[in-house]
């Protein structure tokens, strides 16, 4: 019996742990698609482009440094190889914590029945949602 509530507690835990992120993917292909799901205002809709466009050159100016990276080792030996690994992540890391940062942003501009709906459509799909302080407003 204690074995497996123990297995059962490891499997949500497992679970839980690999859940991701609920991102709305700024910057992204589906910039049309979040501004018709979300109906964002015009206000809402100036911002939302200009933070779409940092988070390309954010992300470009890095997807540059792992490409010049992953170039400039092709030929290294696996010692070399194993530290490129941990820049190349790192570089990674960085790319989605861009994203991350650009998505709560934007989450922070929403409306109440805007988040309600992310948080609607995130539970949908499973994922874990941006959770962002609604009182503190960056009007």
């Amino acid at each position: 019996m204690r074995t497996s509530l123990l297995l059962i507690s490891l499997c949500f835990s497992f679970f839980a742990y690999t859940q991701q992120d609920c991102s709305l993917g700024i910057g992204g292909e589906d910039d049309e698609a979040i501004t018709e799901v979300f109906q964002l205002n015009e206000a809402q809709l100036e911002q939302f482009k200009n933070w779409s466009a940092e988070l390309r050159v954010r992300n470009g100016y890095l997807k540059d440094q792992a490409k010049y990276l992953l170039k400039k080792h092709a030929q290294s030996s696996p010692e070399d190889l194993m530290a490129v690994s941990f820049k190349y992540r790192d570089l990674l890391d960085s790319m989605k914590q861009n994203v991350r940062m650009l998505d709560k942003r934007l989450l922070s501009i929403f409306n109440d029945r805007q988040y309600n709906l992310y948080l609607e459509l995130c539970s949908q799909l499973t994922l874990r949602p941006i959770y962002i302080d609604r009182s503190v407003n960056e009007k």
